[in-house]
């Protein structure tokens, strides 16, 4: 390697760790911003916060790391312009992808890495960390109670509060609880109201009280008599104070790493998500050939087919078969065509939604599987967009490059974003959606790369003055 080459690789590498870790830092404060909530107040180790921090950093490389490049890219090559060190090269023959070289080698390295990145290890660390939240939500059940919405504590309580106070949150205000009968496990048959509420527990113990104060015992009584169970029994009480003992032996016996059953798009690799989406694609047109012949049998087509009519047992002058039958069964027929209808309706209504999910969970396992390799890409091609562009603006440092770097990152994410949402529901295809941005940016890098090399601006305003002028010349003359 040249030491010209090595100089460029060493400024652009020291450059692209820094930025990487000056992002990558920034993105995980935000990421514990967002998940505050889980980790506060349950008296984790630090450790297990370490280890949350760990397993969610992965997927925060597909935003760090095109934006380090297009950052680094802008940097670097707008430092080299604006000391003029590009024209010290070109004045020794050295153009500007020659001088770009040991980069792009570099980046093209960074390219496939990020793709083995984004295939093995950040499914890995998406299953870790899912797994890790789910076990961290088990931590003091007392924060699992969240204000003005129900929260499941253990098989057979479901609470809503809507306030909590105390040091630990363990006085609670309007509370209303469901509660679940062993023997019956669909259909909350119990509910409680109660104005206030304490939680209590010793220390070690694998029993939480909550004890109610001032509230009504409401339950549907349950009858196995048809006779009694068509007089709809129900019991109220009212009560001073009542205690309800939960056990909490599964939430005591917490184990941090205990692998649940979670699964979804993000944790499988290029393979898997290949399988799966055959899977569910084969799923999906059977379903949807099941449910079309179900609904061909149910609105009873299928009986008319061997159905032969007599034509010299019909009148010759009528105007709809209704009028063979007497008023009494023409309007028993048109009530039956019209239950008949609205049923198929209501089903199809109901189907829609499954159907819409069915192919919602598809296009997201598409759009998983096509990420693994537009994240390489993204990264070839932002750096053929930042490079030229700082050479041509020529101002280095974390000023204007900065400001540039995330205008024009913003542009490729949201665009990026709004794609991907169209594509879920089925607007857009995936694949389209997926490549949309990078491929907007493609010309764009080229459009740079050669106005960089032919030593133009990004816009030629004597040029374009020029032409205006010409063209008030020519209307005059013409005039």
């Amino acid at each position: 390697m040249k030491i010209l080459d090595r100089y460029i690789l060493v400024t652009f590498l020291k450059t692209f760790i820094s930025v990487f870790i000056i992002l990558m830092f920034i993105f995980v404060l935000q990421t514990i911003w967002l998940y505050i909530s889980e980790l506060a107040g349950k008296d984790l180790d630090f450790w297990i916060v370490m280890k949350f921090l760990w397993f969610v950093s992965p997927r925060l490389i597909p935003l760090v790391l095109p934006l380090t490049v297009l950052v680094t890219s802008l940097m670097v090559f707008g430092s080299f312009a604006e000391k003029y060190e590009f024209a010290a090269m070109k004045s020794t023959g050295i153009s500007l992808q020659r001088a770009m070289g040991s980069v792009i080698g570099f980046i093209g390295i960074l390219a496939i890495t990020a793709f083995f990145f984004a295939n093995n290890v950040i499914p890995y660390s998406e299953y870790k960390w899912q797994n890790l939240r789910r076990n961290i939500s088990q931590f003091k059940p007392s924060m699992v109670i969240a204000e003005g919405q129900f929260s499941q504590i253990g098989d057979l309580f479901n609470i809503k509060v809507e306030k909590k106070t105390g040091d630990r949150g363990q006085f609670l205000e309007d509370v209303v609880i469901h509660k679940k009968n062993e023997d019956r496990p669909t259909g909350n048959f119990t509910v409680i109201i109660a104005n206030k509420g304490e939680l209590a527990s010793e220390e070690g113990s694998n029993t939480l009280s909550l004890i109610l104060k001032e509230g009504n015992y409401y339950e549907e009584i349950q009858s196995k008599k048809p006779a009694t169970k068509k007089r709809e029994p129900f019991a109220k009480s009212y009560f001073e104070e009542y205690s309800i003992n939960i056990d909490l032996t599964e939430l005591n016996e917490k184990d941090i790493d205990k692998d649940n059953n979670i699964d979804n798009q993000n944790m499988y690799n290029s393979s898997e998500l290949r399988v799966e989406i055959d899977s569910l694609s084969k799923s999906y047109s059977k379903d949807i050939e099941s449910y079309t012949k179900n609904m061909y049998y149910r609105s009873g087509i299928e009986k008319f087919n061997d159905i032969r009519v007599d034509d010299s047992s019909v009148p010759p002058a009528i105007n709809s078969i209704l009028e063979i039958y007497n008023p009494t069964h023409q309007h028993q027929i048109i009530k039956l065509a019209l239950n008949n209808a609205k049923g198929t309706v209501q089903a199809i209504d109901a189907k829609k939604v499954e159907f819409r999910n069915k192919t919602k969970r598809l296009n997201k396992t598409e759009i998983a599987l096509h990420e693994k390799y537009v994240l390489g890409f993204a990264c070839i091609i932002l750096f053929f967009v930042g490079a030229p562009l700082g050479a041509i603006i020529r101002k280095g440092g974390m000023g204007l490059p900065m400001v540039v770097a995330i205008l024009l990152f913003l542009t490729y994410h949201f665009i990026g974003i709004f794609a991907k949402n169209s594509a879920e529901d089925g607007t857009m295809h995936p694949f389209i959606a997926t490549w949309l941005s990078t491929a907007i940016m493609f010309p764009l890098s080229i459009w740079l790369t050669y106005r960089a090399t032919t030593d133009q601006g990004i816009f030629d305003f004597d040029s374009f003055i020029q032409r205006i002028g010409r063209l008030f010349n020519f209307i005059k003359k013409k005039k």
